[in-house]
């Protein structure tokens, strides 16, 4: 048994009875709210006690004897507990070693413990995989939604702090985080630090160089190092080595690339040198994005490929089969998820314009749902995304709760423990 556990039961009202002591009756008025910093474990909680109105804050025990344990009596933030609910009442209980604080034994179906330990300790994908089939989703539409909210909450978090380390430059902000993704999993990282290498302001001074811009990128990620190359790769090399010099840059290192396990579509190089072109086409980047009401006008900004040399190459000096290397829809679906929508939900937030904050989740509720492992794993147990809104709600239940088995903070989790399960745990 688990606080935890016993935080729950109070907090849905899942219990059978309280066992009030001293031997008075007690009734439930309010409940409270939970607490999840430091002090008493719910606020503003309202009971009767025999013919006595209280109202104040509740503590929950696995026994009566834990408030000393855990140092209650001496600490003033649990001056105004009215209710201690324990399983075991095992002490009475004393405020300031003078008065007696209210406990009370809570009793419950055991089938609820029963449920919540096959929860814990099976090692199914998910904790709930085994019965997700009968959960009535309509039900949990609303809490879908909110972890939707709360990973791009988080996403927007992540942007803020990057904004704030860049010192409120917006533009170099959206640069370096729209380069991480197109570096996307596997090489998102060395994409970042190659964006940080070469600040925005330098690259504006090239924009119209395609060719430049590619002797840049190519260059500070470590690619234009050794010898010999075909004629492209020898003059990227020379107009880098020159560029180096006069801007006394310092390149990354190759080994930083990941080439193992991608398809050659989606080799580092072949994303450097969508990038190279992204930059040189998209006229006032940043507030472009911003002001745009449309997704298909948002898509389109992405619709470009690799200059022509990667027509018929997916790595420097070895010719492949031609093929025009243009940001495919799962791509620009992922980079509008993963960097406009976030930036702009910041940008409403930060400026206090709902409208752009509702314009972000409505392009999530747009967008077609993400498929990677993680959603085919949903799909394969019995839950289809239907949207990106969707698939990032599942992302954020796998990794913020599944994962560590937080079945009690989860409304799945909740409904799972408390609705007897048809499909029973193999």
């Amino acid at each position: 048994m688990t606080e935890e556990f016993l935080h729950y039961l109070w907090r849905c009202g899942l219990y059978s009875s309280l066992s009030a002591s001293p031997g008075e009756n007690i009734e439930v008025i309010d409940r409270g709210k939970p607490n999840y910093d430091s002090g008493p474990d719910f606020f503003n909680a309202m009971i009767r006690l025999g013919d006595t109105m209280l109202a104040g804050n509740i503590e929950i025990h696995i026994n009566a004897s834990d408030w000393y344990r855990h140092n209650h009596h001496i600490d003033k933030a649990y001056d105004n507990v009215i209710l201690q609910i324990v399983l075991n009442n095992d002490t009475d209980v004393m405020r300031n070693s003078v008065e007696v604080i209210p406990t009370a034994e809570l009793r419950f179906d055991n089938k609820l413990y029963d449920n919540y330990k096959q929860l814990l300790d099976n090692e199914y994908w998910i904790p709930c995989e085994s019965f997700i089939r009968d959960v009535d989703f309509r039900k949990m539409e609303e809490w879908l939604v909110y972890q939707s909210f709360n990973r791009l909450e988080q996403k927007a978090a992540a942007f803020g702090s990057a904004l704030y380390n860049n010192h409120n430059d917006w533009q170099e902000s959206f640069y370096q985080q729209l380069a991480r993704n197109f570096g996307f999993n596997l090489n998102g990282s060395a994409f970042e630090i190659l964006a940080r290498s070469l600040p925005f302001r330098l690259l504006l001074r090239h924009r119209d160089n395609p060719f430049q811009l590619e002797a840049l990128l190519f260059g500070q990620a470590g690619m234009l190092e050794s010898l010999p190359g075909d004629e492209y790769y020898s003059a990227l090399r020379r107009e880098y080595q020159f560029l180096k010099r006069k801007y006394n840059l310092n390149p990354g290192g190759k080994h930083l690339w990941k080439f193992l396990r991608l398809r050659p579509a989606n080799f580092p190089t072949i994303r450097i040198a969508q990038f190279a072109s992204f930059l040189h086409l998209t006229p006032g980047f940043f507030r472009s994005f911003i002001e745009i009401d449309e997704l298909d006008e948002l898509k389109g900004f992405f619709n470009v490929s690799a200059s022509g040399y990667w027509d018929n190459h997916y790595v420097f000096s070895k010719p492949s089969t031609e093929k025009v290397k243009r940001i495919g829809k799962i791509a620009i679906g992922s980079l509008i998820i993963n960097t406009l929508v976030p930036v702009m939900y910041f940008y409403g937030k930060y400026y206090q314009l709902p409208r752009l904050k509702e314009r972000a989740m409505g392009f999530l509720r747009e967008l077609p749902p993400e498929n990677n492992s993680i959603i085919s794993r949903w799909r394969k147990i019995g839950l289809e995304a239907r949207s990106a809104l969707d698939s990032q709600a599942l992302l954020q239940l796998k990794n913020e709760f599944c994962c560590f088995k937080r079945c009690l903070q989860c409304d799945i989790g909740k409904y799972v423990i408390a609705t007897p399960p048809r499909v029973e745990f193999l």
